[in-house]
């Protein structure tokens, strides 16, 4: 059973309308893959080399309803989120839904697909959960959502049976800081970070660490090792 990103045929990325989410579209056209993009924005209508092969407009709360598009994709990049400094109780909830629930969704609804797919290629989801997971962000609702989104996607993987190994694999990309409309002053470029995505993704890793800071490539690797000891002891004292 062949793993490696290049068996892939078509790949699907959410907020593929934003800085990093084009340069992934484009990369991936550029190395033949069929690119289907989700977005909230409105799309440009017209289809080159830069633009995904196909758009689909979603809303959080309603991800149960693109499954006959994420049928079709091997792998899927969850890429949006939002960061907003706003101190209302709705930023709050809006920053849990959308940078943690929704992906989360996104997620047991692609493990569901992945269970009853009858092609030998394992799916493969890639969940953007950034530095603000663990570490600071100056951004409380963002700090919160990434947090939560972190956790979830860890408890997911360490506790997926055999069975499903051989049918999904989950991978985390934790990103520092890059240059985007969210974030004006991000030291790294979405070019260089979409590459390294994309090479990193080949190893085996189940985390993709991208980052400027030398911290990051410590307390992650720990944290996850940590969320790994946790699920174990729950596994062995639930059976």
């Amino acid at each position: 059973m062949m793993n490696s990103i290049k068996t892939k045929k078509t790949i699907g990325i959410t907020g593929a309308s934003g800085a990093l989410g084009k340069e992934l579209t484009k990369l991936f056209r550029q190395q033949g893959y069929k690119v289907i993009g989700f977005t909230h924005s409105k799309t440009d209508s017209e289809i080159n080399l830069e633009s995904p092969n196909e758009w689909i407009k979603w809303e959080c709360g309603k991800e149960s309803t693109l499954k006959k598009h994420l049928k079709k994709i091997d792998i899927l990049i969850l890429n949006h989120g939002i960061y907003d400094l706003s101190r209302e109780n709705s930023n709050y909830e809006k920053s849990i839904e959308i940078n943690a629930l929704s992906k989360f969704k996104f997620l047991n609804l692609f493990e569901d697909i992945a269970l009853t797919n009858e092609s030998l290629i394992r799916k493969e989801i890639w969940i953007n959960t950034s530095e603000a997971e663990i570490l600071p962000a100056l951004n409380p609702s963002y700090e919160i959502s990434k947090s939560l989104i972190g956790k979830l996607v860890s408890f997911k993987k360490n506790l997926l049976d055999k069975d499903t190994k051989k049918k999904f694999i989950i991978k985390k990309i934790i990103l520092g800081p890059f240059k985007s409309e969210l974030n004006p002053i991000g030291i790294m470029r979405p070019k260089f970070v979409s590459k390294k995505i994309y090479d990193l993704a080949h190893s085996k890793s189940y985390l993709i660490i991208i980052s400027p800071n030398p911290l990051s490539y410590i307390l992650f690797p720990l944290n996850e090792f940590f969320n790994f000891l946790y699920c174990q002891i729950i596994y062995k004292y639930k059976s």
